[in-house]
């Protein structure tokens, strides 16, 4: 155990406690439970369980629940987020990560509730506290969506 999470091979783990502490997102936005294989600097996967319960399901839809594609964006910012303050340490935890920029955002299938919304998020570059991501979110090892984002880390 260290700072960011448990340690494996395969990168730490970041659950989600850790996560409370390192972005300042709270139920009922915060869109991603923990992250898995997160590696600094370059990758991480988040989980996210999709539960009958959240908000949104009662009017998106009322007959037919599913995850509007912008909250399966913002999962993949949070992510995204969770693995830029690991990256930059502790003096970068509570800051706020803004969106600057979602380019190719493609929905493939519905996000529905009892889902296992799994995160990929890739760092293509990163100039001072701006950082631009890939990401794609699966579920079942089905592409459901994909983008490409850019964000800016800042003091609250």
């Amino acid at each position: 155990m260290d700072d960011f999470g448990t340690h494996q091979d395969n990168g730490f783990v970041i659950e989600a406690d850790r996560i409370l502490d390192m972005i300042p997102h709270r139920y009922p936005f915060l869109m991603v439970d923990k992250l898995i294989n997160v590696h600094l600097g370059e990758s991480a996967v988040g989980v996210k369980n999709v539960t009958n319960n959240e908000p949104h399901f009662q009017g998106h839809f009322p007959n037919k629940a599913v995850m509007p594609g912008v909250l399966v964006i913002e999962a993949m910012a949070q992510t995204a987020a969770v693995l830029v303050v690991a990256t930059l340490g502790e003096a970068a935890e509570g800051k706020l990560v803004y969106f600057m920029s979602v380019d190719s955002a493609r929905f493939r299938k519905p996000v529905v509730p009892g889902d296992r919304l799994l995160l990929e998020v890739t760092k293509q570059r990163n100039r001072g506290s701006v950082w631009k991501f890939a990401g794609r979110a699966l579920v079942d090892d089905t592409v459901v969506a994909d983008a490409t984002y850019s964000a800016m880390i800042m003091d609250n």
